[in-house]
């Protein structure tokens, strides 16, 4: 049974010491270290990390945010670990799923996060619903007011100028002509 440690920084301008110096103190010997950003899903000491763990063996990190990219990937990792075997260790928020009070702790972030998602979610639903029943659709307003689009329009339809001159004369690209002129039909 070993504490295996794991560090990571997000880019080669920060440095990992006050990690690796909190994992020695406490009592860490072996620690992989990643310099990759938290979104990053190519990880490759971690990796490692993962494989070398056996069980009984514990994976300590300095805080929650080093070891997963969200909370559902850290969530993911856990779950595997303690599949296997191995228990779990955040120095700074004082998790240790080796005891029951440390699994309870961190199922209570793992359901609160959940809700969080899930509360989220129905907040977006509702409030783009809400706007479309007031007549809003959301997007990128548009570059041309109405007016410019009738003009627009009919300048397209008699063809007396370039798609590029009627795009230069409103100031917009070439393609908000053609999207105008594709909505129309």
């Amino acid at each position: 049974m070993a504490d295996i440690g794991y560090a990571r920084v997000s880019t080669h301008m920060q440095t990992a010491d006050l990690q690796l110096d909190a994992l020695r103190a406490a009592g860490v010997a072996s620690i992989y270290e990643d310099t990759a950003s938290g979104k990053n899903a190519d990880r490759p000491e971690l990796e490692q990390c993962l494989k070398a763990l056996r069980d009984g063996d514990t994976l300590v990190v300095w805080r929650l945010d080093r070891l997963g990219r969200n909370l559902r990937d850290l969530i993911r990792i856990v779950n595997e670990l303690s599949g296997r075997g191995v228990k779990f260790k955040s120095l700074k928020e004082a998790i240790d799923t080796s005891g029951p009070a440390g699994r309870l702790i961190f199922h209570m972030f793992a359901a609160l996060a959940e809700f969080e998602r899930a509360s989220l979610r129905e907040r977006t639903i509702a409030g783009l619903t809400a706007a479309r029943a007031r007549g809003r659709t959301g997007g990128r307003p548009s570059s041309l007011n109405s007016k410019q689009q009738r003009t627009a329009l009919a300048m397209l339809e008699s063809r007396e100028l370039s798609v590029t001159e009627i795009a230069a004369h409103f100031g917009v690209s070439r393609t908000t002509l053609y999207n105008l002129y594709s909505k129309r039909k």
